[in-house]
């Protein structure tokens, strides 16, 4: 199996930047207001970035450092959820800095507010993209010739 390729989580995050761009003059002119970026919705992303480290380092730590192996079934879960994970923390970066990008230069009194917000969530959703990489890396299992 190969490794996400950089392709896959660029187009991605171009589909999630101009899904996110189209979003606010969309909903304007369907429903009358933009949608409102929470701070749960952005520190939400952080948190499952940290958690996602965090289970990489662990992955890492037992195939690499202490040389045991994973149960099959719990390898292939933390594959694929390094690959689900690299792929919506990329969509979702391009869609918060697109939906950021909408608000820049606007006047209105909650503009500031809400590109901070989509700044920091699309930060999250990038830090996100980066630790399910790190542990796609980390289910790596060494090739034997490097076997003690």
């Amino acid at each position: 199996m190969r490794p996400t390729t950089g392709a896959s989580l660029a187009l991605a995050a171009v589909v999630g930047l101009v899904g996110g761009w189209l979003l606010r003059p969309v909903s304007v002119r369907l429903g009358g207001t933009a949608p409102y970026v929470t701070w749960i919705q952005a520190l939400a992303l952080v948190f499952v970035a940290a958690v996602l480290a965090y289970v990489a380092w662990h992955t890492w730590q037992t195939i690499h450092v202490h040389r045991r192996r994973l149960e099959g079934d719990r390898a292939v879960n933390r594959l694929v959820l390094a690959r689900a994970c690299a792929l919506v923390g990329a969509l979702a970066a391009g869609g918060y800095a697109g939906y950021a990008v909408t608000w820049l230069g606007d006047a209105s009194e909650l503009a500031d507010e809400r590109l901070v917000r989509c700044g920091v969530a699309a930060v999250g959703a990038l830090l996100m993209m980066l630790a399910s990489l790190a542990l796609e890396r980390a289910c790596r299992v060494p090739s034997d010739d490097q076997a003690p």
